[in-house]
């Protein structure tokens, strides 16, 4: 089976290779972004057409927190709605059996009911701190969910918790909470300061899943019978939730994080800084039901993320780069 990773540079794209790594009978192709642009549409149509992939996974985006977000909502709309176009009308035009579309849990609304279900979706306005990223996620899932209905296609997406993990993005500013956290704490504790500042109240609720956690529920719904899938969705969207299940507040990750890096100052929090959705735990039954958890717990994921983190800034890098991973 020949798999096209569309992202292989990035945290999840890292984390697909090593899955894939560990099956046999796969051929992956990549393309690094130098060599292939995916907001060009022609060239990402030719690629395609030339490599002919049975399968493709798109897990290449526009990425960042809530500061990258606000601070360049034309790119994050642009860019990631020009990226799934051109992927998933050249898997069409390729006549690729299988697309997993990986999405956002920001694509449901701010006021959604918690654990969100995946028919939460389109029910009301969303949050503003991250609308242009979402919109443009929503936007693929109705592409794919379009050319199953218009050409019967097998496209699926698949809408993860907050992702973290080695590879990840520790950038100060664009990078998303638990990283930019875990690297603040670090320089904190290395520098033996006495308080280390969190935006917001520390009160709003996130979930967090590991990225090689993503990477194995890519396969395992790569690897369901159409019937199977299909069968387990709550509409006609072709979309189910992936996460752990569980959710703590910023104040309990930092806590945690303090443990992790050893920091033995004082939190402050700064409520004037944006908090975002008050709270986002995805409802994940349909994919137990199916037969699939997530493996890693919060504070294993975390000792593991920090090591790679450790041994990262050691050698002078601070993560792979996460804009246009392709």
């Amino acid at each position: 089976m020949r798999v096209f990773v569309a992202g292989h540079g990035g945290m999840v794209g890292q984390a697909l290779l090593r899955a894939l790594g560990a099956r046999e009978g796969v051929e992956v192709i990549t393309a690094p972004r130098e060599q292939l642009d995916l907001r060009d549409q022609s060239a990402v149509a030719h690629f395609m057409r030339r490599e002919r992939p049975d399968t493709v996974i798109l897990a290449a985006a526009r990425v960042g927190g809530i500061w990258a977000n606000h601070s360049y909502p034309v790119e994050f709309l642009s860019d990631n709605m020009r990226i799934a176009f051109n992927v998933i009308s050249a898997a069409h035009g390729a006549d690729v059996g299988q697309l997993i579309n990986l999405g956002s849990s920001c694509i449901y609304p701010r006021s959604a009911p918690q654990p969100i279900p995946e028919e939460a979706l389109l029910t009301g306005a969303l949050e503003p701190t991250n609308e242009a990223y979402a919109l443009a996620k929503i936007a693929a899932i109705n592409l794919c969910d379009s050319y199953n209905r218009q050409y019967g296609t097998d496209f699926r997406s698949l809408m993860p918790a907050n992702l973290y993990g080695r590879g990840d993005n520790f950038h100060p500013q664009e990078a998303h909470v638990l990283p930019a956290l875990l690297q603040r704490f670090h320089d904190a504790a290395r520098k033996g300061a006495k308080t280390v500042q969190v935006w917001g109240t520390g009160q709003v609720r996130r979930e967090f899943l590991h990225v090689d956690d993503l990477a194995r529920a890519c396969l395992f719904v790569l690897d369901l019978p159409s019937a199977r899938f299909h069968s387990a969705l709550s509409g006609p969207r072709a979309i189910l939730n992936v996460g752990s299940g569980r959710d703590i507040t910023i104040a309990q990750l930092a806590k945690a994080i303090t443990r992790v890096t050893g920091f033995q100052g004082r939190i402050e929090f700064d409520p004037s800084k944006p908090d975002g959705t008050p709270r986002k735990c995805l409802d994940v039954s349909r994919m137990s039901d199916l037969g699939w958890q997530a493996q890693l717990s919060l504070e294993e994921g975390l000792a593991q993320t920090y090591e790679w983190f450790v041994a990262q800034s050691q050698s002078g890098l601070r993560g792979l780069p996460q804009e246009l991973c392709a």
